[in-house]
């Protein structure tokens, strides 16, 4: 028996594969490559490394294809220590407010694209809930003022949770938390009020044991607002997430492992999370540089008052040097209790935790 992935899958080669049904020949095929180079240097307050570390960071490969009213958007990217891919859709324009995906796609929930403007995102991202994506359907409207997305995802990018090499986060099975995603949908209104969007979303769905069988029930739901004043934006969003608890899923201490970027970790199983982020660009015009953006993002997540859990902070200072294609990002990145700033999870209590802070300065080449 054929599982959704690999009906899936079929769907993406016949498009790809059979011209004749696909596309007309009478539309003239445009492809675009492109990707990015990146290096990074890192220190840490809670690392050995007294210097730090300068290496080479990423790097990614563009193929984008269009023909007639057809498309393709497609990304893949070669890391230090895994591969990875970003997204890969195939698409069709009915018209300029109709707009149908079908592949690996961000996930529409939130601030679109970015609650955050620094390199290492906001605390969202690490929770699934920034930058995410899966592999499903997508449809988005567009009608006056507002834009609808609406989709639905079977899986995670790769729909296997012991796969810890990936660029999303996701459910991950690890010891005595065997669980994986087992299929979403996605609803999302944004409304554009003049330079500002307002928007909320909601997010439903299961997740699965691979151990018991057992099936569970995830649900999200957000509200944002993404300002823009002269040179200012400011970005508040509030996300309200719960998966379910319970020994058949092994969630019964209130936790769930995630994973990307080769690690796992455990989250509270539900919280509120707040984002709060402003940033200032500054236009300079020189030989070196085009603009500068400064910004400071802000994420706090509050867990239920139950055993295993307490609140974390994450909080993201730095600036952004741009010049055509060349972009730095140096970040100040603070956290407490916040994972990837010496915590050990997001929303769990692993004993008393300190602030933990570090360094980042990325610099990426996009072509």
């Amino acid at each position: 028996m054929f599982s959704k992935t690999t009906v899936l899958s079929a769907t993406l080669l016949s498009v790809v594969f059979i011209p004749n049904t696909a596309f007309s020949y009478s539309d003239e095929t445009d492809v675009n490559i492109g990707g990015a180079v990146r290096l990074n240097y890192g220190w840490k307050d809670y690392d050995d490394d007294s210097d730090g570390a300068f290496d080479f960071e990423l790097f990614a490969v563009d193929v984008d294809i269009t023909k007639g009213k057809w498309f393709v958007d497609s990304q893949f990217r070669f890391y230090q220590t895994f591969n990875a891919i970003h997204h890969a859709e195939i698409g069709y324009n009915f018209d300029d407010s109709n707009r149908l995906a079908v592949g690996v796609s961000q996930v529409p929930f939130g601030i679109s694209p970015y609650a955050s403007h620094g390199f290492w995102f906001g605390g969202t991202y690490y929770l699934g809930f920034e930058d995410d994506y899966d592999t499903g359907v997508k449809w988005t409207k567009s009608t006056g003022d507002w834009t609808f997305d609406t989709a639905y995802f079977f899986n995670s990018e790769y729909d296997d949770s012991a796969r810890y090499g990936r660029y999303s986060f996701d459910v991950a099975s690890i010891d005595g938390s065997d669980n994986k995603e087992d299929g979403h949908g996605n609803f999302r209104a944004q409304y554009q009020w003049g330079d500002h969007t307002v928007g909320a979303s909601v997010q439903a769905g299961k997740f699965r044991n691979r151990t018991t069988g057992e099936k569970g029930d995830h649900v999200a739901a957000a509200v944002h607002f993404d300002g823009h004043f002269d040179s200012w934006n400011i970005q508040l969003q509030h996300i309200y997430y719960d998966f379910e608890a319970s020994p058949e899923l092994q969630t019964q201490n209130n936790r769930i492992a995630m994973s990307a970027f080769d690690f796992p970790f455990e989250i509270a199983a539900e919280a509120n999370v707040t984002s709060f982020n402003v940033a200032k660009t500054f236009k300079v015009g020189n030989d070196f540089l085009d603009k500068v953006v400064c910004y400071n993002d802000y994420t706090y997540t509050a867990t239920e008052d139950k055993p295993g859990l307490t609140d974390s902070i994450q909080n993201v200072t730095g600036c952004t040097l741009i010049k055509d294609g060349l972009y730095t990002y140096i970040d100040w990145i603070a956290g407490k209790n916040m994972w990837f700033a010496g915590g050990p999870g997001i929303g769990v209590y692993n004993g008393p935790e300190k602030w933990h802070s570090r360094l980042n300065i990325n610099i990426g080449y996009y072509f």
